[in-house]
């Protein structure tokens, strides 16, 4: 690991560092899984399709353009274990373990990139911060293989094939990954309810935030010795749009296939089928049947919780919860004539709002773009574009098959788009930014029409 002092004394920013991070990461990444002893005998694989899955893993999206199962040994599925691990909690969450536990001091250009990379506002509480992450997954992820792997023995022959699948499978829900080595994702586990209830809640605490998580365990504690405990407004934005999503996006996906993929199915299959699409578009990935099977307009919604994604400081991309959010407050805002957006009784400050549009334009340019350019060279219907480039921004890994099918140019902007998700709107933004400045001087104001 690099010495953050080091990298500072080059005069680059923080979010600069962090993308060469990442970009280190995939390097390391494409290397490791095109070792001989990461790949099955007789398979070989192109340097684009080996660059394709390492994007994709250290993004935690899951799109492939080849079968994890039929091309990774078993040395391979750890490694990409690994490097989902990496790219699911985070760089600087993995190196400042790896730091703390080489006794080494972490001064303050190392605490900028933890701030940087976790989106915090302050120094306070960093490095305790990383220790919990850390620790909360991995306790998670535990536990999730623990059940997958022991309930798995009804599935697999051996023991070991069964706590395979498991530990992968924890994982991969626990950092939305979307990969699987079941060959077919959690299609196999269509009627198993229980399979996918595990899978929904790991999802679900992979995708909801780190913060929601440190300050959910904050509360029990604070509940056990008698003392009152106050969520922030994060939290609260976060968890109810976070759940809102997931109950809009359920109701929508049955509404607009009930006469069509529900029409023969029983009102359990229907229930766990619409809720786990709908959850899985907030990061997952993960597939109980085939998304192509759907509608237009469901997979058109299912586009829009993707584009949308996970929260701040979680696993996931896309433009997070709190973004949307904080536009849609600010928009009722304006329509009812306020001049300010209160929530939860307190205010949100103007710039977090500048912000949140900021994202969202240029998430929309980058979004259309990159549909426009893919529909003018790829042989496939809109509505598949549209649902590829959704899931590669927003980080998920769900598709209609055209992955593998992508001309080479298609992966490259795929790759893009994969890694543009998982470093953050702002990040893209901020990787040809200097420091910032204060202006010398202003102009008079003057006012513009609008709309």
């Amino acid at each position: 690991m690099l010495k953050f002092d080091k990298l500072n004394s080059v005069k680059l920013t923080s979010v600069q560092i962090i993308v060469m991070f990442y970009i280190g990461a995939v390097i390391l990444s494409t290397v490791l899984l095109s070792l001989p002893i990461a790949l099955k005998p007789g398979v070989e694989w192109t340097f684009i399709d080996a660059l394709f899955t390492a994007v994709s893993a250290v993004s935690v999206t899951g799109l492939t353009v080849v079968s994890t199962a039929d091309t990774f040994s078993v040395p391979g599925v750890f490694i990409l274990a690994f490097i989902l691990q990496f790219g699911g909690i985070g760089i600087m969450t993995l190196g400042t373990f790896i730091w703390l536990v080489l006794g080494r001091r972490i001064g303050l250009s190392g605490r900028q990139l933890i701030m940087t990379d976790q989106n915090r506002h302050t120094f306070s509480g960093l490095i305790d911060l990383m220790k919990q992450i850390l620790k909360l997954f991995l306790i998670i992820e535990a536990i999730g293989t623990v059940i997958l792997g022991v309930y798995f023995l009804n599935y697999f022959p051996t023991w070991q094939e069964a706590f395979l699948q498991g530990f992968f499978a924890s994982v991969s829900a626990a950092t939305n990954a979307g990969f699987d080595i079941t060959g077919d994702s959690l299609s196999p586990f269509a009627n198993d309810y229980f399979v996918q209830t595990i899978n929904i809640l790991l999802l679900i605490f992979g995708a909801i935030g780190f913060p929601v998580l440190i300050e959910l365990k904050e509360m029990i504690l604070h509940k056990k010795a008698g003392e009152k405990f106050h969520f922030s407004l994060f939290t609260k934005i976060t968890t109810f749009t976070f759940f809102a999503l997931v109950i809009i996006g359920t109701l929508l996906i049955y509404y607009f296939d009930r006469g069509n993929f529900f029409a023969d199915k029983s009102w359990h299959e229907t229930f766990f089928y619409a809720l786990f699409q709908s959850v899985t578009t907030r990061n997952g990935g993960l597939a109980t049947m085939d998304v192509s099977e759907f509608t237009v307009p469901t997979q058109m919604v299912q586009s829009v919780l993707m584009f949308i994604g996970a929260s701040p400081s979680s696993v996931g991309g896309g433009i997070r919860t709190t973004t949307f959010a904080i536009a849609i407050l600010a928009i009722f805002a304006f329509a009812r004539g306020k001049h300010s957006v209160k929530v939860f009784k307190r205010e949100i400050d103007p710039e977090d709002i500048l912000k949140s549009f900021i994202v969202i334009a240029v998430a929309v340019m980058i979004w259309g773009s990159a549909i426009i350019v893919l529909a003018s060279m790829e042989p496939f219907p809109l509505i598949a574009i549209i649902y590829e480039v959704s899931s590669a921004f927003g980080t998920t890994g769900l598709s209609m098959g055209i992955t593998p099918e992508l001309s080479t140019a298609g992966k490259q902007i795929i790759i893009a788009l994969m890694f543009i998700g998982r470093i953050g709107i702002f990040s893209f933004l901020f990787i040809v930014r200097g420091k910032v400045t204060m202006d010398p001087y202003h102009y008079p104001k003057e006012r513009v029409i609008i709309g």
